[in-house]
């Protein structure tokens, strides 16, 4: 799932990518999408990115002399589990292309696309950050130290280190495998109390008698915690390509796999947290680990399975849906589980709750500007989790 760098480095690809295009026209969106419409149109403008924490922010800035006469729109960005952004010709646009902002002749067409292939990506009108998102961890890294040590007493330190690490009113940028990263460096257990671990961090203060170099050189030789919750995505964003993702493209997610040394690594134990999210670990879990899970072990691969591993396989099904089930299927279904609009940040928000249903065919484009062809883009797909430009 994108975290935040893959958040910084989709707004590079977006202002790398559109640097130098003119944009024209109305912004589409697909019919199967539940977002908001984008209530743009203008004869020529221009697309820049900037990112903060897990939200990306996208302005559309007409030109001098463009028709109609209007302001710039911003539009804030919440990749989801798979959201990501692809610059494509627009006669071969990728599939779960659910947002397309289409360049301006003369020139071959082209479209920036926001691809989301789980459907849980999200944006809103205005360009406002979601409000209750605490500093980014890396472009406000003094504001989120001191926004983390200020709030201790707040419940959510509470819980299980591994959980809090999670919480984006306080650690925005932070997803899992990037708190499984960094508590690994640190050997702290996931589960050891989050307040515990950070309040010594109140009381370090280097020695006054230490040069500026010197001092420097003990913070990079022995970061603590929330440095390395900001050095760590530092050096995922240096990576360059597109971070976290197998639909990144071979070369990119094989110098990521190369990076990782904790997350679903062979030799690395495992637990879910109190939100099913699963964190890996080394050692001993820690006090507040879930009582009666055992912790599973990530093989080497091609390692023979044990019977333990293959039970947890789910079985074929032994028989055909009976008639009764495939009468239900005739039945109107729910409306679709969504988050709701307050939901709460003290667990990743880009998780889901539920899985999303899919929705009926046949529903109607709402965009305020057809197209004649039918785009392929917008049928849905089975594919697995994944991104692609994130």
């Amino acid at each position: 799932m994108p975290e935040g760098p893959e958040l910084h480095l989709a707004s590079r690809f977006v202002n790398e990518a559109c640097r130098g295009l003119v944009f024209g026209g109305c912004v589409e969106k697909s019919p199967i999408s539940r977002n908001p419409e984008v209530p743009f149109e203008s004869s020529a403008y221009h697309i820049s990115a900037s990112a903060r924490g897990k939200e990306l922010r996208l302005t559309l800035s007409p030109l001098l002399g463009a028709q109609p006469p209007r302001e710039p729109l911003a539009l804030v960005f919440r990749f989801g589990m798979s959201g990501s952004f692809q610059l494509a010709p627009s006669d071969a646009l990728p599939a779960h292309a659910h947002l397309r902002f289409y360049t301006a002749p003369p020139g071959p067409r082209r479209a920036l696309c926001f691809v989301d292939i789980r459907r849980f990506g999200h944006w809103d009108l205005g360009g406002e950050w979601q409000p209750g998102r605490g500093p980014c961890v890396l472009l406000e890294y003094e504001q989120f130290r001191e926004n983390v040590l200020r709030n201790l007493a707040d419940k959510a330190f509470d819980r299980p280190i591994c959980e809090a690490l999670l919480d984006q009113r306080f650690f925005n940028g932070i997803g899992n495998y990037l708190r499984a990263e960094i508590l690994y460096r640190l050997r702290i257990p996931p589960f050891e109390k989050a307040r515990t671990v950070l309040e010594a961090l109140q009381q370090r203060r280097p020695r006054p008698e230490l040069t500026l170099s010197q001092k420097i050189r003990a913070k990079l030789q022995n970061p603590d915690l929330l440095e390395l919750c900001h050095s760590v995505p530092k050096e995922v964003v240096q990576l360059g390509g597109k971070g976290y993702g197998q639909e990144s493209g071979e070369e990119d997610f094989t110098a990521f796999r190369a990076w990782l040394q904790c997350y679903g690594m062979a030799g690395m134990s495992s637990l879910r947290d109190r939100h099913n999210r699963t964190i890996w670990f080394q050692g001993d879990p820690g006090p507040l680990a879930p009582k009666g899970d055992k912790s599973q072990k990530k093989k080497p691969k091609g390692a023979p399975r044990s019977p333990e591993d293959r039970m947890e396989d789910p079985p074929p099904p032994s028989k055909p849906p009976s008639r009764t089930r495939k009468a239900r299927r005739g039945l109107p279904s729910q409306t679709t589980a969504q988050l709701p609009e307050g939901t709460s940040l003290q667990q990743d928000p880009e998780v889901p709750p539920v899985a999303e249903k899919r929705k009926r065919r046949g529903q109607q484009a709402t965009s305020g500007c057809r197209r004649p062809q039918k785009i392929n883009a917008d049928i849905p797909s089975l594919e697995p989790e994944g991104t692609s430009a994130s």
